[in-house]
């Protein structure tokens, strides 16, 4: 399979009318024209539209109608990635919001059995919550919220396959339990929590490795008290970020970007049901959650996940914070799998990688989506 006469987007930039050829789900050549393409060859020709990697998103709490915490199986959340997938996202985490332990293995157990099937667009499984602080829970169930328990550990750490991702507050875990998370390969982000600099410096110092929702459920930045968020900005660690003009002003965003040297921001949905489907509230914990001008709120205002896709996220982060397409898609792409430790098998349009692959038009309309190679056809893609 090849690709030809397109904005090839790559780590590098932007490689205009280059070309992209595909062997066996995987990239083998990415060249910088279209020179060596025999003129006999058949080919895919983009027609000057961009050719970006498939988008990856770890945190998503439903789509199509369909919440994970309802029913947490493999096959809400292979509906889910079909929701998703419609708006460029080739590989999510589905995301349980915390609840009982019990809904935590079954989560774990769904996933982890998607993972060994090779399931499409299934890259892991997110358990925000429940070890959070409930002075930062937001949304999320206070009768839910508890400490991290030996029993809670050995469930998290019970995957075989899935990559499993944990939120938590670390003033409300012991550092040595975050290092046994992370020696067991669960990788570990601070979320929902009230932590001091301090505090935040000891969990990155053991294992911590990513931030949920940079600024939103967080102990806000003071000049004595820099907290969570200055931490955050001045660490190696990866942040994820809402960007939907609701939930964080992108004057903020734009600060951060020029505080994270390191430009380790990962474009995250937080996605409820209402993404993918025509929905105008849902039930959240007994909690009725209504949906009005792209944003899920609670009855008390609170603000519930959100209704944003992928592709509306790299259209915001290009016109918000004034970034590039080649910076947008890397956040939106390669920054997630380097969190996740992928990133030498995709994230990116280069030789080795899987071939997940997004054909979208100068104005981010999606025309056509490839996972390892194979186009999907069945996605009603826009």
């Amino acid at each position: 399979m090849l690709f030809a006469n397109g904005c090839i987007v790559t780590p590098d930039g932007i490689l205009n009318r280059g070309s992209v050829e595909v062997c066996d789900g995987f990239i083998t050549t990415v060249n910088d024209s279209t020179s060596s393409i025999d003129s006999n060859e058949e080919f895919i020709d983009l027609k000057s539209d961009f050719l970006l990697p498939g988008f990856v998103d770890i945190q998503v709490n439903g789509g199509g109608g369909l919440l994970f915490n309802d029913n947490p199986s493999v096959e809400t959340a292979i509906e889910i990635a079909n929701a998703h997938r419609t708006f460029g996202t080739t590989s999510l985490l589905p995301t349980l919001i915390s609840d009982d332990l019990g809904k935590v293995e079954q989560a774990i157990i769904a996933i982890d059995e998607a993972v060994a099937g090779n399931i499409p667009g299934i890259a892991g499984v997110h358990i925000e919550g429940p070890f959070l602080n409930v002075e930062k829970k937001g949304i999320h169930d206070a009768r839910k919220l508890q400490k991290l328990s030996t029993e809670a550990i050995q469930i998290l750490t019970s995957a075989r396959h899935a990559q499993v991702v944990v939120t938590l507050a670390p003033e409300c875990v012991q550092p040595t339990q975050i290092t046994y998370l992370v020696d067991s390969g669960i990788k570990v982000c601070a979320g929902h929590t009230n932590a001091t600099f301090d505090e935040t410096l000891g969990a990155i110092a053991a294992g911590t490795s990513g931030f949920t929702h940079l600024f939103n459920a967080m102990r806000a930045m003071h000049s004595r008290n820099p907290g969570v968020i200055a931490a955050a900005l001045e660490s190696n660690a990866y942040c994820g970020v809402i960007i939907d003009g609701k939930h964080v002003h992108p004057a903020m965003l734009r600060l951060a970007l020029r505080a994270k040297l390191d430009r380790r921001l990962m474009l995250i949905t937080d996605a409820m049901p209402v993404v993918g489907a025509d929905l105008e509230h849902f039930i959240l914990s007994n909690q009725k959650i209504s949906v009005a001008e792209g944003v899920c709120v609670s009855e008390d205002g609170t603000l519930a996940g959100s209704a944003l896709s992928m592709i509306d996220a790299l259209k915001n982060a290009i016109t918000m914070l004034d970034l590039s397409i080649e910076e947008a898609s890397r956040m939106a792409s390669l920054m997630p799998c380097e969190f996740l430790g992928i990133s030498d098998r995709m994230g990116c349009i280069a030789p080795g990688r899987r071939a997940d692959l997004l054909r979208v038009s100068p104005n981010f309309v999606i025309s056509q989506i490839w996972i390892g190679g194979v186009e999907q056809r069945d996605d009603n893609s826009r």
